[in-house]
């Protein structure tokens, strides 16, 4: 009576076993199974890391491209003998909506910057009489010789640009931005 009382018990057992691996088998789907697996995880990365590569590559080439147009890019400023040590003369490097001052000093060097103050790009102006660039809106002072704030908010130089004087003509031929 014993024994087919626990051969009835391990029966029971036996099914409620049997029906419990078939719940944790009924959620898996072989065909998601596949599809979200490790190896197609991959597949997908690679190739998408691929197609990335790819569609930039126009990009990067013109980029290199622009490199070497920027290094012979060389602007005709005005004639040295139209300005006079003291002076003056704004212009715009290296495009139309870059405007830049152009300064011959009162000991005869020629100074060239970017003319907006880095404070909130204001224009900056030459001072003649104190032999300084002056940013009106706030009172910022740059020094002609290095372009570098001397007072008020401003705390980072002007962009350089660097110049080139072939017989009279004075050529703006390239920018140098030293704050990074």
């Amino acid at each position: 009576m014993v024994d087919e009382k626990n051969n009835q018990n391990q029966r029971q057992n036996q099914r409620k076993a049997d029906d419990d691996m078939i719940n944790l088998v009924d959620n898996l789907n072989r065909s998601e199974d596949l599809r979200f697996n490790r190896r197609a995880f991959l597949k997908s990365a690679v190739g998408a890391s691929l197609t990335l590569g790819i569609a930039t590559l126009p990009f990067s080439i013109k980029a290199m491209m622009d490199d070497r147009e920027e290094d012979s890019e060389k602007v005709e400023i005005g004639k040295l003998s139209e300005l006079p040590k003291g002076e003056s003369l704004e212009f715009h490097y290296p495009t139309d909506s870059e405007p830049a001052l152009l300064v011959h000093t009162k000991n005869g060097e020629l100074k060239a910057y970017n003319n907006k103050c880095t404070h909130l790009q204001c224009p900056v102006f030459y001072e003649k009489k104190e032999e300084v660039l002056l940013c009106p809106c706030h009172r910022g002072f740059f020094n002609v010789d290095s372009g570098q704030p001397m007072a008020g908010p401003p705390q980072r130089e002007l962009p350089k640009i660097l110049l080139e004087v072939k017989g009279d003509v004075v050529y703006a031929v390239g920018r140098e931005v030293r704050h990074g």
